[in-house]
């Protein structure tokens, strides 16, 4: 198990290598060899069985089909739509064949804390890394990068602020520091297989490309950011209408970093350090009674 999950984190990571040109058309990317390495690794660990692999080899081909060179306008809108689906289907895991294994069970990381329970979710995972590989704008370089999450981190810092002075008033979670053994498990796969796949779909997907479609209106990049929050905190209904709330405050704070910024590690930035902050700072994931099923 612990192969399979290495090799899709380092299949994330290579997303952001340049391709390596092979011939005058043709480009070796580095992702998705390590990606194909990592599906054969859950296939003979179980992890996926064979229609997990026809889904994800269709999810990537009708990705690549959205941004092919050259692709009509009909193909790029019609595999877009495909794509999307997909990605839904495969984030909310509706589609068969991926036996996610379970991190951490039915932990309390404090008396008054609702139970958690995290999976390590492949197909979430793959749905981040082929967004992000095909669909998001990333940085080019690290002085692009850093200067990137220098923009993002007064972002982060308001929205944790916004979050959390939300939060507290509705009895939500209350100040409660922390740093339990499962620390670095949770962080790394909130990090891989949660941030990093829920802003390559919201921001780097839909907001990037409804705000290209109302770029001609004064405020459409403003409207896009904020459509997809209210899109983002509903995707939450599960855990109640207290946590659609402050999904939809931190996906305001997620979208805004990508508006100003266009690219992708901005929304991924704010999104993990609020998510590790409400982890180690704050009761998590709620109080008992909050409304979320371990």
């Amino acid at each position: 198990m612990l192969i399979t999950f290495l090799l899709l984190g380092i299949a994330i990571c290579a997303a952001w290598l340049k391709p390596v040109p092979v011939t005058a058309k043709f480009a070796f990317h580095p992702w998705l060899l390590v990606f194909a390495v990592s599906i054969i690794s859950g296939v003979f660990t179980n992890i996926l069985t064979l229609p997990a692999v026809l889904a994800l080899v269709i999810f990537t081909g009708s990705a690549y089909l959205v941004v092919r060179p050259k692709a009509p306008r009909t193909q790029r809108v019609l595999f877009g739509a495909a794509t999307m689906l997909i990605a839904l289907a495969l984030a909310m895991h509706k589609l068969p064949g991926f036996n996610n294994p379970i991190l951490i069970a039915d932990a309390r990381f404090s008396a008054d804390a609702a139970a958690f329970k995290q999976y390590a979710n492949f197909d979430k995972g793959a749905v981040g890394l082929v967004l992000l590989a095909f669909l998001c704008k990333r940085s080019t370089s690290l002085t692009e990068l850093g200067e990137v999450l220098r923009r993002a981190l007064p972002v982060a810092g308001l929205t944790i602020a916004l979050v959390m002075a939300t939060a507290i008033p509705l009895g939500y979670l209350q100040p409660d520091f922390k740093l339990p053994a499962y620390t670095p498990v949770f962080l790394l796969a909130n990090l891989f297989l949660t941030c990093i796949a829920e802003e390559a779909f919201f921001r780097g997907f839909l907001q990037d490309r409804l705000s290209r479609l109302l770029k001609k209106l004064k405020w459409g990049g403003l409207f896009a950011a904020l459509f997809c929050a209210v899109l983002f905190g509903l995707a939450h209904m599960g855990g109640g209408m207290s946590l659609v709330l402050l999904a939809t405050i931190g996906g305001i704070g997620y979208g805004y970093a990508y508006h100003i910024t266009k690219k992708i590690e901005a929304a991924i930035a704010v999104h993990f350090l609020l998510n590790a902050a409400h982890f180690i700072f704050f009761t998590y994931p709620c109080l008992q009674g909050c409304g979320i099923k371990a």
